[in-house]
């Protein structure tokens, strides 16, 4: 167990380094930062002046490697927008995120894993079918038209809800639940197909055999033996939310890492997007290990020796 992790931390740091890479290439590509930092009419000379005291006059392995260097230390360099380091942006941004992943989070699980459960435990049924044209529904709808409509209805017509802004828990709920449905409804049917899949194993008939309560069966039984599909799902989805919600954040907007990239890239602040995709994938690859871990505690069957 602790070799394997070992392995896959290994891995984790070898892919961090090529995200440096891709980030460090793309940034060299799309193009001068020096002519978005300067006015057009700046001389050839100030513009040499910029270039030099940015390092640009440099060759391209000693640039990476600066680069490298800086990025380890979180050092992205000072946003063009905002004038401040472009990582502490980042970070004074990052909670709003978290607070509205968390509770889309929440949404999703507390809706999509019951409900799976209970269709699988009546499958075919009328609770059934109405789940599964829920979850179809779920997974249909785009995640920007749903956002307008839940707009126009709960917070223009109805007005029931705010429907911009971060504030308090009313503020969190329509921003939530547009982010997480889509997740929900994938959590729903995978969960429901999950179950139906143990629950047609030789141990779950014994159980029923033994006497044992049809919930007990379901729960204690059944359930920790389907989770390892679902965990896997929601652990590289919540990698995904947190690394910026862009539709939601912009349609609510909601002041996390999503906005502040959308803002961020239409101002080509360099910066800031290299920050956003710096912490984004380093949370995403983390969530990726954690999810590999807990397959152990799930499952004791599985061994990486």
């Amino acid at each position: 167990m602790l070799k394997y992790i070992g392995k896959r931390f290994l891995h984790s740091l070898f892919m961090i380094f090529g995200i440096t890479i891709i980030i460090f290439v793309v940034t060299h590509v799309l193009g001068d930062p020096v002519a978005l930092m300067l006015d057009p009419a700046s001389t050839k000379e100030e513009f040499n002046l910029m270039r030099h005291q940015m390092g640009l006059d440099q060759p391209l392995h000693l640039q990476f490697f600066v680069f490298l260097k800086n990025a380890v230390r979180g050092d992205f360099g000072e946003s063009l927008r905002a004038r401040e380091p472009a990582m502490r942006l980042v970070l004074q941004h990052l909670p709003a995120t978290i607070e509205l992943t968390v509770a889309a989070m929440i949404f999703m699980l507390f809706v999509g894993v019951p409900v799976g459960i209970i269709s699988a435990a009546k499958p075919y049924s009328l609770g059934d079918r109405i789940g599964k044209l829920f979850a179809l529904g779920g997974q249909a709808a785009p995640n920007f038209w749903l956002g307008i409509m839940a707009i126009l209805v709960f917070g223009v017509k109805l007005k029931w809800l705010p429907i911009s802004g971060r504030g308090g828990l009313d503020h969190l709920v329509l921003p939530a639940i547009t982010l997480g449905f889509f997740g929900m409804a994938a959590v729903m049917r995978l969960t429901r197909s999950a179950m139906l899949d143990v629950l047609d194993r030789d141990y779950i008939r014994t159980a029923r055999i033994k006497g044992l309560s049809e919930s007990k069966v379901v729960l204690k039984h059944a359930f920790k033996n389907a989770l390892i599909p679902v965990v896997t799902y929601v652990g590289l989805l919540l990698a995904g939310l947190l690394g910026g919600a862009v539709i939601t954040e912009t349609i609510y907007a909601w002041p996390g890492l999503g906005r502040l990239a959308v803002q961020s890239i239409t101002m080509n602040d360099f910066p800031v997007v290299q920050s956003v995709a710096f912490l984004a994938s380093v949370v995403f690859i983390s969530m990726n290990l954690l999810v590999d871990i807990l397959y152990c505690w799930i499952d004791p069957r599985i061994s990486y020796e």
